[in-house]
C-alpha cells in the first residue's frame, strides 16, 4: 500500500530572492581558517579535525552525510570582502544526547582570514531523537536600516519516523552593527512538517513555509519584517481497492509583523521553535 505524503518546500527568502546554498569551496584552505580563529586548536593526524581543551573537537571536512557537523562558510554579498563562517564545537564527552555542542559564528576577512567579529550560539548543535540535518548560511539581502544589513543561520531538524515524522527548519538573523555581531532574530521556524499515521496510510499530515519580506514601516530605527506563513494539511485514507489516497484541505494563509522591539524582533508564537 503506498502512502501518499504532502510535499514540503524548505527554505526563507527576502520578496523573490533566492540565495544560492552556501559552497563548501567558500571555505577555502580550511584548515588555516581554523588555526587563524584558534591558535590553540590541536589538528588531528589525519589532518580532518582540530581539538580544543578540553574536549572540544572542531571538523574542517567530513563526508556528506555528515556535513552539519563541519564548517560552513558562504562568502557574504552585502560584504563581499567579507566570509561568513561557522564554526560546529562539539563536545566528544556527550553525556544522554546524541550530540551536544555550541555554534561560533565568525566574520572573516577574506585576504587575511583575520576574526574580525566572533559571536558563540550555546547550545545550537545538540540533538537527540529529534537529529540536526543540515546547517546553512541565508544570505538575502536582509536591509534592517540604513548601514544595517543581516545575514541568516538556518538548521534543519528531522525525526524519521514512518508513524509520527517531523521536520523543522529554524531561522537566526545576525546584524552586524560597528564592530559587534549580534543576534537580531532568535529562532524563527520557516519550514516545518509534521503527522501521526497508523504506519500503512490513514494519518494527518500538516507542512508549512514561511517567506518573509522586508516591510517600508520601522520601529527603533529598524525595518519591520513581513513574515507569510502557507500551510497544508492532508488526511490520506485507504480507497475500497486499499489504495492510498490523498485528501489535501485548502491551503491556509497567514500573515505575521515582527516588529524591532530595540533589542531584538519579537517571534509570532505561532512560528516559535517547536523542535530544540
Amino acid at each position: 500500500m503506498r502512502i501518499v505524503l504532502p510535499v514540503l518546500l524548505l527554505g526563507a527568502a527576502l520578496a523573490s530572492l533566492s540565495p544560492p546554498k552556501a559552497a563548501a569551496s567558500d571555505c577555502g584552505d580550511a584548515t588555516a581558517l581554523v588555526l587563524q580563529a584558534y591558535p590553540k586548536a590541536r589538528k588531528s593526524a589525519d589532518g580532518t579535525s582540530f581539538t580544543l581543551e578540553p574536549h572540544t573537537s572542531i571538523t574542517s571536512t567530513l563526508p556528506e552525510s555528515e556535513a552539519p557537523f563541519g564548517l560552513v562558510c558562504k562568502i557574504w554579498p552585502a560584504h563581499v570582502d567579507l566570509l561568513l563562517v561557522a564554526v560546529p564545537l562539539i563536545d566528544r564527552a556527550n553525556g544522554d544526547h546524541l550530540h551536544v555542542g555550541d555554534i561560533e559564528l565568525l566574520v572573516v576577512d577574506r585576504n587575511t582570514l583575520r576574526v574580525r567579529q566572533r559571536l558563540l550560539q550555546p547550545g545550537l548543535m545538540t540533538d537527540d531523537a529529534i537529529v540536526i540535518e543540515k546547517v546553512e548560511f541565508d544570505t538575502g539581502r536582509y536591509a534592517l536600516a540604513s548601514e544595517v544589513t543581516a545575514f541568516g543561520l538556518s538548521i534543519e531538524l528531522a525525526h524519521h519516523s514512518l508513524t509520527a515524522p517531523f521536520t523543522e527548519t529554524d531561522l537566526r538573523l545576525y546584524a552586524l552593527t560597528g564592530d559587534t555581531l549580534r543576534v537580531v532574530l532568535d529562532g524563527l521556524v520557516v519550514a516545518g512538517s509534521g503527522g501521526d499515521s497508523d504506519g500503512s496510510c490513514a494519518g494527518y499530515f500538516h507542512s508549512s513555509q514561511v517567506s518573509l519580506v522586508i516591510s517600508p514601516a520601522s520601529h527603533h530605527g529598524y525595518h519591520d519584517i513581513t513574515a507569510v506563513e502557507r500551510s497544508n494539511t492532508d488526511n490520506p485514507s485507504p480507497d475500497q481497492n486499499g489504495e492510498c489516497q490523498s485528501h489535501p484541505a485548502k491551503s491556509v494563509k497567514r500573515t505575521y509583523r515582527l516588529r524591532y522591539d530595540g533589542n531584538r524582533y519579537a517571534v509570532p508564537a505561532a512560528l516559535k521553535l517547536m523542535g530544540l
